[in-house]
């Protein structure tokens, strides 16, 4: 019966969750003991193949991109293709919303060094709650609103910390919200 259909899709849907955050809890804790082995890796290419990926799930979505070239860094290949699919998918995720998503990946130079960033114009959140963004389980938006578990920031905080690295972003409701960090 209808009812009983009902609960079954409840079930479904908590066990989903259960093992993505299951899944994202061994990747996170995996980060603190494994090996750093540096090489030269293209962020840009790397942005490039995550954005297709993307675009092949979602084909019909509208979503304007802007990948600089040639950011070549060194570090941890897979560690970095890490970062760069939480950054990226939630600068995609966030901007589902809007008619016109815009995502940039790019680079400036401030005091001296590299900072690269990931930029999109979509729900952004209230800065007043900026330091709860790193911390393992913690969200900013409301889990009806996005899906997630709470756990790629403090991933991509882990991994960034693990290259010499710093990540913080800046942010405004209903304005999009843009992640730096160096390696």
């Amino acid at each position: 019966p209808p009812a009983g259909r009902d609960y079954l899709d409840r079930i479904r849907k908590a066990c989903r969750h259960t093992l993505k955050l299951t899944d994202d809890l061994l990747t996170y804790s995996r980060l603190i003991r494994a090996p750093l082995h540096h090489e030269r890796i293209n962020l840009s290419d790397i942005a490039i193949e995550i954005i297709g990926e993307m675009r092949q799930a979602e084909p019909t979505r509208q979503v304007e991109t802007v990948i600089a070239e040639g950011m070549t860094v060194s570090g941890e290949a897979t560690l970095l293709r890490a970062v760069m699919e939480n950054l990226l998918g939630n600068a995609w995720k966030y901007s589902g919303k809007k008619e016109r998503a815009v995502i940039a990946f790019g680079a400036e130079e401030r005091d001296n060094r590299q900072v690269y960033f990931v930029r999109d114009n979509g729900a952004g959140f209230d800065m007043a709650y900026s330091s709860r963004l790193f911390g393992v389980f913690q969200r900013l938006h409301k889990a009806e609103e996005f899906d997630g578990t709470g756990v790629g920031l403090a991933t991509c905080q882990r991994i960034i910390h693990r290259h010499g690295g710093e990540i913080w972003a800046e942010a405004e409701p209903g304005k999009g919200a843009t992640f730096y960090f160096t390696l």
